[in-house]
């Protein structure tokens, strides 16, 4: 008779996929070493194949290892989400959620909405990782997130989208230089215009305000952050488009630029939650947005 695999295993074999090293695997699952490779070799003679290549110097899966990964990480979270849901049944209030949020939202929101958070929802603990979109969806999927805060629209899979408020976007141009105390979509000069570096989805919003406002793609020009973007604009090499609550925040203040509004379109960025639809703590992620879509409606 055959038993099936442990969520050990299975465990085991998803921090290996993580880390691509043995040794780090186990200190993953907090284990020895030997005890995370005697538990794969019994998850392998249980499937009865092959699923990690082992060297010396490498880690490699077969195409039937990636699968299982795959598989195992869909059933780990299940678990996981089952031990949530009987958690969230006797406090849906109460507990750590681990929220993602992105570079060019967290230094601006969450001076001003964690105060409000620790007063409305004082027995919930967040434990905050700021990464890029991509990567934040990655880590939802896989579990590691329970929450992200981000600019929609991102396709992130299977999940729910809490739109919470509109973010305006303004032009920033060097001192002096504004054409007026707002602009007309016509007068942006997309040939002028900054942007961040690939993999900011910030940089995919403002190519959609271009091609909102009838702009054609602006040129490739590119910093690794807001503060940077700014620096490049102070300096007199273009123009760039700001998030308003970055604005709202001084980030521009005192940097040698003057931020003006739009007078016609005014493009924006939705800002809002997404969750795993299979998570069970709903009701949870609902609240905490409704705080803080109270906070940035105020």
């Amino acid at each position: 008779m055959s038993f099936p695999p442990t969520l050990k295993q299975l465990r085991y074999l998803v921090a290996l996929h993580k880390t691509m090293h043995f040794g780090k695997a186990a200190d993953q699952c907090h284990v020895t070493q030997s005890t995370l490779s005697a538990g794969l070799q019994e998850l392998e003679n249980l499937l009865g194949a092959q699923l990690v290549e082992r060297t010396k110097r490498s880690v490699m899966f077969t195409a039937l290892g990636e699968e299982v990964v795959r598989r195992a990480q869909t059933i780990l979270n299940d678990v996981d989400d089952l031990t949530d849901m009987a958690s969230a049944a006797k406090d849906p209030l109460k507990g750590i959620v681990r929220l993602g949020i992105i570079p060019t939202i967290a230094p601006f929101l969450l001076p001003r909405v964690m105060p409000a958070i620790r007063t409305e929802l004082p027995d919930l603990e967040l434990h905050l990782r700021e990464d890029k979109s991509a990567e934040l969806c990655d880590q939802l999927r896989v579990g590691e997130l329970d929450l992200v805060l981000f600019a929609l629209p991102f396709a992130c899979g299977d999940v729910v989208e809490m739109p919470l408020f509109h973010d305006p976007f303004m032009v920033a141009y060097p001192h002096g230089q504004a054409p007026a105390e707002t602009v007309k979509s016509t007068e942006l000069d997309e040939n002028k215009l900054l942007l961040l570096e690939e993999g900011h989805c910030l940089r995919d919003h403002a190519l959609a305000a271009c091609h909102l406002l009838g702009r054609s793609a602006p040129r490739a020009l590119a910093g690794t952050s807001l503060g940077t973007i700014i620096q490049m604009v102070a300096a007199g090499h273009g123009i760039t488009l700001l998030p308003g609550m970055a604005v709202d925040a001084g980030l521009a203040e005192g940097a040698g630029v003057d931020v003006v509004t739009f007078k016609d379109i005014v493009p924006t960025r939705t800002i809002g939650l997404i969750w795993r639809k299979t998570n069970p703590r709903a009701e949870t992620f609902k609240k905490l947005g409704e705080v803080i879509k109270s906070v940035m409606h105020h």
